[in-house]
């Protein structure tokens, strides 16, 4: 079959070969798709996905942003500390970023790989920085019982064993997504997106290559049998004035001059006949589905889940953002909290605008509960007792 394909497609028939004269005939198949690719790894889905495709950066970077963006409190029992040692390292966790750059890049690799890595710099006992690690340079080193001892980061050429001490911190956090089928490591929203970024990804070069042609479907030129069949000199010349005068975005809309016996037929559909907005904007919905982002946030058309705005916005909070924030300051609290004297980090929502609104609910109705005490209104709330 693909012997047979690779005779048609921009060639001629090789039957006959010997015979200098034999009968030519020009012949053009468009290749057929090989379908979905296999899975895909991180570099691949990154270069594909983010550093390509617009709607996974969006989606990427308005989770990663939103998520880091939300203030961070230290509390010690029932007391919330504005002043602490483990403030002030997420504050300024490394020379090279703030507290807010770092969580951001932790949210992203999450979201791109599945997976996401915090090394700590440990001095004396003491932790005295943090730093976010790429993913792709990670490998997890498992012991006799298949749990994790520890880490190799591979770069520039050497790599480093990162193990896992019995300290009063590890020396690595290792944040996850889940993935049913693998025992160490996560498995990120694009890979489940990878089939409509594809698709997206090819609608969009179809497009760039549809506008370079001027908008013209591809087709093939027919030559009439009445007329007998092409000599090679014709043959040769035809393919070669083909490629040379009418290839290429340099020759879109050039017109062609048709000699005796030759005719055009479209071997194509048009766009109106691939249904092509709606396909792309299909795909670009799954893609924003995959990563939680409500498609009215991204501008994509057809999308009326959402009345408002707003509502959108509140939906992206809290289903995707707030499980996800969650989700990684409870690792943070039981990753550091042995070496900050057992305090505990939690998230404050107050700040966020997207939830002023479901915020003022839960204050009156919380207010307008009679058979709670004070104190009791104030836990409900998320305030400590008075001092």
């Amino acid at each position: 079959m693909a012997d047979w394909l690779g005779r048609l497609v921009g060639g001629r028939s090789r039957v006959g070969a010997e015979q200098k004269s034999a009968p030519q005939t020009l012949f053009q198949l468009a290749p057929l798709g090989i379908g979905g690719s296999g899975k895909k790894g991180f570099a691949a889905l990154a270069n594909e996905g983010f550093a390509k495709n617009p709607i996974v950066y969006r989606c990427v970077r308005m989770v990663a942003e939103s998520a880091a963006r939300v203030p961070l409190e230290v509390r010690d029992g029932d007391k919330v500390l504005t002043e602490h040692p483990l403030l002030a390292l997420l504050g300024r966790p490394n020379p090279r970023q703030d507290g807010k750059a770092l969580l951001e890049s932790v949210f992203s690799y999450l979201q791109l790989a599945g997976n996401a890595y915090i090394d700590a710099a440990i001095v004396e006992g003491e932790v005295k920085g943090l730093y976010g690690l790429r993913p792709d340079r990670m490998a997890v080193i498992a012991g006799r019982d298949g749990w994790p001892i520890g880490y190799a980061y591979t770069a520039g050429g050497r790599t480093h064993k990162l193990m896992l001490d019995n300290g009063p911190v590890g020396r690595v956090l290792h944040l996850t997504l889940f993935d049913p089928l693998d025992d160490h490591y996560g498995q990120a929203p694009l890979q489940a997106a990878q089939g409509s970024l594809e698709t997206h990804n090819a609608a969009t070069a179809w497009n760039r290559a549809l506008l370079e042609n001027a908008a013209r479907p591809s087709g093939a030129l027919v030559y009439n049998a009445a007329a007998g069949n092409l000599t090679e000199d014709q043959y040769q010349r035809l393919k070669s004035e083909l490629e040379e005068g009418f290839a290429g975005a340099i020759n879109a809309g050039r017109p062609m001059v048709l000699e005796g016996g030759l005719d055009w037929k479209a071997m194509a559909l048009t766009p109106a006949e691939m249904d092509f907005l709606d396909a792309k904007n299909a795909a670009a919905r799954e893609i924003a589905l995959a990563f939680g982002v409500p498609p009215m946030l991204l501008g994509i058309p057809g999308d009326n889940t959402y009345a408002n705005y707003a509502e959108a916005s509140r939906a992206l909070w809290r289903q995707t953002v707030i499980p996800l924030v969650r989700a990684v300051v409870g690792s943070l609290t039981h990753w550091l909290s042995p070496g900050f004297g057992g305090v505990e980090l939690v998230p404050d929502f107050d700040g966020v605008e997207a939830l002023a609104a479901d915020r003022a609910m839960d204050w009156e109705r919380v207010g307008n509960a009679t058979f709670l005490s004070d104190e009791e209104k104030r836990e409900l709330l998320g305030f400590g007792k008075r001092a």
